[in-house]
């Protein structure tokens, strides 16, 4: 096992991975910027670097500055948490050049799975459904007849996008070339690449993934499936295990194709492969090669610490458990309660917290580096906390976390969170029935 471990991260995530480390026996270095100096990740690693400013691309995004880091202070391995490097190949292979292992998968098939072209090349081969679409980047008038066959609405998206970025919805041929000429130009300022390409968008789609554990030797198995549906901008809102209201036998089936996609990828870690189900049928989307913001509604229901078993992996260990190890038990839901303004397109809302009081009571957990007194950044994502409950079954599920934002006491100067909007989506017939569909988060602003 490490010795040492440096996360490469900031926040709630950061915090997260240091108390796994911390009850594995191992030390941590925090990395951070001249914003983060004083944050409760700083303050809980046994060691800390300053590696740049509050800016992101000097410092989280600055990878020689996380390595000088991690081989000045002795530390074996890195772990990225999500979002910055987390999926960045040249990183990865990086780390492996330095003889620092990358807490995720070899780099190779980060490569190969963070292009989603390559991924989606993959997944065919694998034998896994794709939406109607191309597998290789085309030039725009190609891509239009392309889309013209396939029919509208259809999806533009960044071959090397993430996050919910880079995608455009076209659903008119005299709209698609300028859409299309669009995307590329914002892949290359967001991603410094401007390849895109094109699927077949579903209006009433319902977002499916599958948490899966590879250790290297062999051996894949599943956690089962999430239910990612409530977004806003492409971006999720709510998470919940297992998904409601599949139809028999479905999880079952997508559950499976992950595992066979894993497989032909040459996985190694703990990653997520996402779908889209809509009609009984389900779609491959793309492959998370890291740790997941809602890994803890999967934790919740398993009772497996997903953090503590990718630096496990990472360490050259066998999986400790087969498929039919894994039980699930109860319904698990988490919504991000984010410093953003409904109102105004959820559009970030920084400011300092004067009143910061989770909500308690069984059942309940709070992942937060949030405190009274703590100034929400504007050069980070706007995440304050994920508010994540259990109940024996989705009805008591809901109930509680209805409670529990209730209950949730954030105020700050200029800060506006999603929390009473999510008290809507939980409210909302649709979503209690489980027939909300991708749509449902726009339908409501626009109800205002």
């Amino acid at each position: 096992m490490f010795e040492k471990i440096l996360i490469a991260n900031r926040g709630e995530i950061a915090l997260r991975v240091i108390r796994s480390c911390e009850e594995l026996g191992i030390r941590t270095v925090a990395v951070h910027s001249t914003a983060d100096r004083d944050s409760p990740p700083v303050r809980a690693a046994d060691e800390s670097v300053q590696i740049g400013p509050a800016s992101p691309t000097r410092s989280y995004l600055n990878a020689a500055a996380v390595l000088e880091a991690a081989a000045r202070t002795g530390a074996e391995a890195i772990h990225p948490g999500y979002g910055f490097l987390s999926e960045d190949a040249h990183f990865a292979d990086a780390c492996e050049s330095s003889g620092i292992t990358l807490i995720g998968p070899p780099a190779a098939v980060m490569a190969r799975l963070g292009d989603k072209t390559s991924a989606r090349a993959t997944m065919v081969e694998a034998g896994l459904p794709l939406l109607p679409g191309s597998v290789d980047p085309l030039p725009a008038e190609d891509a239009r007849e392309l889309a013209d066959g396939i029919g509208y609405p259809v999806i533009v998206k960044a071959a090397a996008g993430g996050g919910g970025r880079g995608m455009r919805v076209v659903r008119r041929s005299e709209d698609f070339v300028e859409a299309y000429q669009q995307t590329q130009a914002t892949a290359q300022v967001l991603f410094g690449d401007g390849r895109v390409y094109v699927e077949k968008y579903l209006e009433r789609a319902r977002h499916v993934e599958v948490q899966v554990l590879a250790d290297g030797r062999g051996r894949v198995i599943h956690l089962g499936e999430r239910d990612c549906t409530m977004q806003r901008r492409h971006q999720k809102l709510v998470e919940e295990t297992p998904a409601p209201r599949l139809p028999e036998g479905l999880a079952e089936r997508i559950c499976a194709a992950a595992v066979a996609g894993a497989r032909a990828a040459g996985y190694v870690g703990v990653g997520t492969f996402e779908f889209l189900v809509q009609d009984g049928e389900f779609y491959f989307m793309e492959v998370n090669c890291r740790i997941q913001v809602e890994h803890p509604v999967t934790e919740m229901v398993t009772g497996i610490d997903l953090v503590r078993e990718q630096i496990r992996i990472a360490a050259g260990h066998s999986l400790a458990l087969g498929q039919d190890d894994v039980e699930r038990r109860g319904v698990a839901i988490e919504c991000r309660i984010n410093a953003e303004d409904p109102e105004a397109d959820f559009l970030p809302t920084p400011g300092v917290l004067r009143e910061f009081v989770p909500p308690g009571g069984p059942f309940v957990r709070v992942d937060t580096h949030a405190h009274a007194g703590y100034a929400v950044p504007p050069n980070y994502d706007s995440l304050v906390a994920k508010l994540v409950v259990w109940g024996r079954d989705r009805e008591e599920a809901i109930g509680r976390m209805r409670r529990a934002i209730g209950e949730f006491r954030i105020e700050g100067d200029r800060v506006r969170t999603t929390a009473d909007f999510l008290r809507r989506i939980v409210d909302d017939e649709r979503f209690r029935k489980a027939e909300h569909t991708t749509r449902l988060a726009e339908e409501l602003v626009r109800a205002g």
